[in-house]
């Protein structure tokens, strides 16, 4: 897809034709904002541009893509969650192949080791002067795209590995620092059914994941149209942008502005979660025994400048926060036995409490 003003790739985004930070940072207008209606507009068309080549493949399933794509674009992690059969693979496959970008999957097995991921030094024999040498190679992480299948069952040696991967964008072998190719998402998948030689993820690893997304059964319609796509050939997706235009995109989200109301309005719903805190609210200290910590709240925001900038807005609101909170929140906060014994699930408490927290409310 053409950027702005029929720019370069690499100057994608820019209207000044400068690099895309560089350009955004100096092309703030009066109000502060660095974000042009050009902007929003090419950011848009790329989103729509990409359901339309997921939707040769993939029937239904509009949240879960968006959820992705809003990771994506905000240089972050996803996990997805679901029972087997609801094409949660091939859901990341093929948003690969729209993206014109390296992709690798990795099957998770118990026996799978760190190495087997990260990459391995090997002993190397240069053939003219016999001279034998470390020569690292790399392992699977070194891709844009990681599809870390089932994730859920690996040690947790291996989980570790991946936690650095995730949260450093590089991994250390023999002592030494490789970095990962930029840009770098792991979109992982999890049977949550499933517990028989399995790894739960620790709540370090959970809190890497941006988003931890449910991929819910197809509708009545939804899985007619699944059926009789099977015994027809469908059509191939085609590549939308490449590495440096989701760079590019990235820089565009994170100078998308926020007002002081909607920070103050994602921050009161984090804290509410904090169930014996001060400001924890009555869903919370009754259903909670762990809050969400101050990576929610960071993750609330970034994720709601790009659900806003996808929709076609010029600012982000308190709505794009309520938008995003469910999936940002389930995985970081967790339910008492009140609640298990209840039946309510951290949902649940979710939508209880953005009932209670007042959206653009005055500050003081």
């Amino acid at each position: 897809m053409p950027a702005p003003d029929a720019l370069t790739t690499n100057e994608a985004l820019s209207p000044e034709g400068k690099t895309p930070a560089r350009g955004l940072a100096q092309g703030a207008d009066e109000t502060g904002s660095a974000i042009g209606p050009e902007h929003v507009k090419y950011c848009r068309d790329v989103y729509t541009s990409i359901q339309t080549e997921l939707a040769k493949v993939i029937v239904g399933q509009q949240q879960v893509v968006e959820e992705i794509l809003i990771a994506i674009f905000t240089r972050s992690h996803a996990l997805l969650v679901g029972v087997p059969g609801l094409a949660k693979t091939l859901l990341i496959s093929t948003l690969a192949e729209t993206l014109q970008m390296s992709f690798k999957r990795v099957q998770f097995t118990p026996d799978l080791m760190p190495s087997d991921i990260t990459g391995t030094e090997v002993i190397y024999t240069d053939p003219a002067t016999g001279e034998r040498s470390f020569r690292f190679i790399n392992g699977p992480l070194f891709a844009n795209i990681v599809l870390a299948d089932e994730i859920n069952r690996t040690p947790p040696k291996t989980q570790a590995a991946l936690l650095e991967a995730m949260q450093e964008r590089r991994v250390t072998v023999g002592g030494k620092t490789h970095k990962l190719p930029a840009p770098f998402f792991v979109l992982a998948t999890q049977n949550p059914l499933e517990q028989e030689g399995t790894y739960p993820l620790p709540e370090a690893q959970l809190d890497r994941f941006m988003f931890l997304i449910r991929v819910g059964y197809p509708s009545d319609e939804e899985e007619l149209e699944i059926m009789k796509r099977a015994s027809a050939k469908g059509e191939q997706p085609q590549v939308v942008i490449d590495a440096e235009q989701v760079l590019a995109l990235q820089e565009i989200v994170k100078a998308m502005p926020v007002a002081d109301h909607v920070y103050h309005y994602a921050k009161r719903l984090v804290r509410a979660t904090r169930a014996g805190e001060p400001d924890a609210l009555e869903p919370a200290t009754k259903w909670l025994s762990v809050g969400a910590g101050p990576r929610a709240s960071l993750a609330m925001i970034t994720a709601a400048k790009a659900h806003a900038i996808i929709h076609g807005q010029h600012h982000t609101g308190c709505e794009n926060v309520a938008a995003v909170a469910h999936s940002i929140l389930r995985h970081r906060v967790a339910v008492n036995f009140t609640a298990q014994s209840e039946g309510v699930s951290a949902d649940t408490v979710i939508t209880e409490l953005l009932k209670l927290v007042p959206a653009n409310q005055p500050l003081a």
